[in-house]
């Protein structure tokens, strides 16, 4: 609800409701996000619609701020109301005709709230109502209707905080950039849709997604299904504009420009801001059947690719759809003077952390208080005149090199949802608290249709010091001979149910994040490290497989799945469980049971090998931390030591995690939630293959997963025993990513994982911290009748959007850890 007493300004001392258009909000969601000013707001249904339509991401934070009680919000359906709605006249755009509508809105609003005030009998003025809007002719025509209005400028100039407000807006046509000599235009101009589309019918264009080297900032790749390997990208020139991360139309440059990849390592810190990297000429001119030929040739090269031998070469001739982000970075000490006095603007780039992305050129009035800082900035155009990006300070971060300012950068840079978890959320959460406990009485609707398994011997193993302990084990002998083997996952779907506040978090977050000396949870603590948590001596809700297995061969005889409740007997770390498996003396049934799980995970393990799965696990560290609570900063760095126990969990997950994918794909032929790992190109270990061969004259075979695993074996360095896991980690680079995605999306035999060489596969075993295991759960229990199929489990398009999303969320997640040792 918007405040009855609203903020006044200066110009407005009686206090005033903002009504922004769809423009304003477009070039200034930043602001409007801001704490210390933007409250009472008026979004009008015509804005809102029209914000969705144009931008989703923006509208999706719009929605977040209508929700928030501490901003004031308010959505008015201008359009559902008979005073408010406006019809389209003739002969009128769809754009001219919603500008109308807001004034129209905006002047019987402000009316109201006077007829309102004079009915209630009050004695004080009533607040103004602003249109902000930076469009010229929408305000002269609000002027002419005697409606109050203002541009986002002169709105913001009289805030308390002007000066930092000022430099969040998105930069104007005068404040770009600083012009090239003349004026003149530095890249080409993009092809026009018609001409884009024939060329990509035709076979001479082609579409694809621009990644930028790492290494070196004037040399990208974009993968195009015409080609077996990625066309080059060199230089500024032919990268025209092009960001990291957009889809981009690319066309081919003639062969006398191919060029090898470059080895060296350029980075733009080092190099002369100013300096055009580029010294390739005009435009060459291409007949089409020369452009035709120039494709064949391009698989001719592909197909006998030699190391130095000059690549196919592309330009980026269009822009799809940019993938422009909020980025963080530093200023540049030599591009803005700190000792200029007063508060004028000046000219300053950003160096962005992510070394991928070109300095962002930005105005800022704050240039002494930047230096120094991490700041977070947003890019607002990029024109042909403009030899970099031109953007807009979002916020500062805080110091240099200080630990809360670089955490939440790295967080910020690779997207990871860290704030603290809303009032809704929370409010999903037990309301007895960490007092809460499985009920005494089976007659209880916890109960129905769990087994009790609380007699069974079950443990957990797990990384010194984990409290979100996502699964336990049990084993025993049956009377018949065979090993009864359990697998007990914590039952997170009791807890958070499809489509809550609670369930919309998760799915956004997708999954737990682990820093160097913090986590960011996927759940709240109170689930996630206790209610869910399956913590020795303690009744805990699990979601269970149990198998029957032949001791002699471990091949699985049956298998069920249940709800359940245990109570596990111990919390192992894996060193241990170790110590207790190789301690002769102890005979306890626990230690015995952990000793047929031991016994029976190798030989799972060996019958994984012989399918032709793949070990390519690199060396884990360990990061020692001070024990200063305050700080818990990073001591030391250890080697992990890899033990039996930790293989013996690995196995039985795994085995889990295909024998629940069995499961739900058969109940959910179209919409299962699986993992899948496409083998790679052989081409993808060109490269290494060609190093070993001439470096050590070993031979590397790609053509399966299991010829693979077995050259790996033979890649071996008597005189260096580091040699074979530094194959391994370099053969790692050359695999493709393991994706989540729902059945319908691919044919059976593209179920296939690659390195765990199984024909089906999916996450179960982790639903604390992934949200993929917890559909995987929900799903699970709607195929064995435990609960109603809920509609989602159903939905192709929900099941497509999830796995989308915890895609990146996963690879972001695996980057922002790296990124923090």
């Amino acid at each position: 609800m918007l405040s009855d007493r609203p903020a006044g300004t200066k110009d407005y001392p009686n206090g005033h409701y903002l009504m922004p258009d769809t423009n304003a909000l477009l070039n200034a969601m930043d602001l409007f996000e801001q704490t210390s000013a933007f409250y009472d707001v008026i979004i009008l249904q015509t804005v809102l619609e029209e914000l969705r339509n144009r931008s989703l991401p923006l509208y999706n934070r719009l929605i977040g701020l209508t929700k928030s009680e501490e901003k004031r919000f308010y959505v008015f359906f201008n359009e559902f109301r008979l005073e408010t709605h406006v019809l389209r006249k003739s002969g009128e755009s769809i754009n001219d005709r919603n500008d109308r509508a807001i004034r129209y809105a905006a002047k019987w609003y402000s009316e109201h709230l006077q007829q309102a005030a004079g009915e209630n009998g009050q004695n004080r003025k009533c607040p103004t109502v602003i249109v902000l809007s930076d469009d010229k002719d929408s305000l002269r025509k609000a002027e002419a209707e005697s409606i109050t209005a203002s541009s986002l400028r002169a709105y913001v100039s009289q805030l308390d905080d002007a000066d930092r407000l000022l430099d969040m807006l998105s930069a104007s046509r005068s404040e770009k950039d600083i012009k090239s000599k003349g004026g003149e235009n530095i890249y080409a101009e993009y092809y026009s849709r018609s001409k884009i589309n024939t060329g990509i019918k035709a076979g001479t264009l082609h579409q694809g997604i621009f990644n930028v080297s790492t290494y070196n900032y004037l040399e990208g790749t974009v993968h195009v299904p015409a080609f077996e390997k990625s066309l080059i990208i060199l230089g500024r020139d032919n990268s025209n504009r092009a960001v990291s991360g957009d889809v981009v139309v690319i066309e081919l440059l003639p062969q006398s420009q191919w060029k090898a990849p470059s080895s060296k390592v350029v980075d733009e810190e080092a190099v002369n801001r100013n300096e055009n990297a580029d010294t390739e000429g005009g435009e060459n001119v291409f007949t089409e059947q020369e452009r035709r030929a120039l494709q064949e040739e391009v698989k001719k090269v592909h197909g006998k690719a030699v190391e130095g031998r000059p690549q196919p070469t592309a330009k980026v001739v269009g822009i799809v759809k940019r993938n422009w982000r909020q980025y963080v970075g530093h200023i540049d000490g030599g591009s803005g003077d700190a000792a200029k006095q007063g508060r004028k603007q000046q000219t300053v780039f950003l160096v962005p952390m992510d070394k991928r992305i070109p300095r962002i050129r930005i105005r800022t009035r704050q240039t002494g208080e930047l230096l120094g800082k991490r700041i977070l900035v947003t890019i607002d155009t990029w024109d042909r005149d403009s030899r970099y990006p031109v953007g807009h300070f979002v916020r500062s971060l805080g110091d240099l090199e200080t630990k809360g300012a670089e955490t939440e950068a790295l967080l910020l840079e690779y997207d990871v949802q860290y704030r603290p978890f809303p009032k809704a959320v929370l409010d999903c959460l037990p309301p007895e608290g960490r007092s809460w406990r499985v009920p005494p009485n089976k007659d209880s609707p916890g109960w129905k249709d769990r087994a009790d398994l609380r007699d069974l011997l079950i443990c957990s193993i797990d990384p010194p010091g984990c409290q979100d302990i996502d699964d336990a084990l049990h084993a025993r002998t049956l009377p018949n001979g065979n090993v009864e083997v359990g697998v007990h996952i914590a039952d997170v779907s009791h807890f958070v149910k499809p489509s809550n506040a609670m369930d919309s978090e998760a799915a956004m977050r997708g999954t737990t994040v682990y820093l160097v000396d913090k986590r960011i949870d996927m759940l709240p603590m109170l689930l996630g490290t206790d209610l869910c948590s399956l913590k020795p001596s303690v009744e805990r809700y699990a979601f269970s497989t149990i198998w029957e297995l032949d001791p002699s061969t471990a091949d699985t005889i049956s298998v069920k799945f249940t709800k359940s409740v245990i109570a596990s007997r111990e919390a192992f770390a894996y060193e241990q469980a170790q110590l207790r498996i190789d301690d002769a003396s102890q005979i306890d049934p626990l230690t015995t049971s952990m000793r047929t799980l031991l016994s029976l995970s190798r030989k799972l393990r060996a019958k994984r090998i012989a399918a032709g799965a793949l070990n390519l696990a690199s060396p884990e560290v360990r990061i020692q931390a001070t024990t200063d609570s305050e700080t818990s900063d990073p001591a030391d760095v250890q080697t992990k030591q890899h033990l039996p126990t930790m293989s013996l969990v690995e196995e039985f997950m795994l085995l889990a995690n295909i024998s629940v994918a069995r499961r739900i794909h058969s109940a959910f032929p179209a919409t299962a939630l699986l993992r899948r790992h496409g083998a790679p190109p052989r081409t993808n270990f060109d490269e290494l293959s060609n190093q070993l061969s001439v470096k050590k004259g070993l031979s590397l075979d790609p053509s399966s997963s299991k010829a693979l695993a077995d050259s790996l074996d033979r890649c071996t360095d008597p005189h260096n025993p580091f040699f074979n896991t530094l194959v391994r980690i370099l053969a790692t680079r050359c695999m493709m990513s393991a994706e989540y995605f729902p059945a319908f999306a691919a044919a059976e035999p593209e179920f296939r994982h690659y390195g765990l060489a199984t024909d089906i596969y999916t996450h179960f075993t982790s639903p604390i911290r992934r949200y993929a295991d917890l559909v995987a759960h929900r799903q699970l229990a709607a195929a064995i009748g435990y609960e109603a199929v809920h509609a989602s489990l159903n939905s192709k398009a929900k099941a497509e959007a999830v796995c989308k999303n915890i895609n990146v969320r996963h690879r972001n997640a695996q980057l922002a850890g790296r990124a923090s040792v």
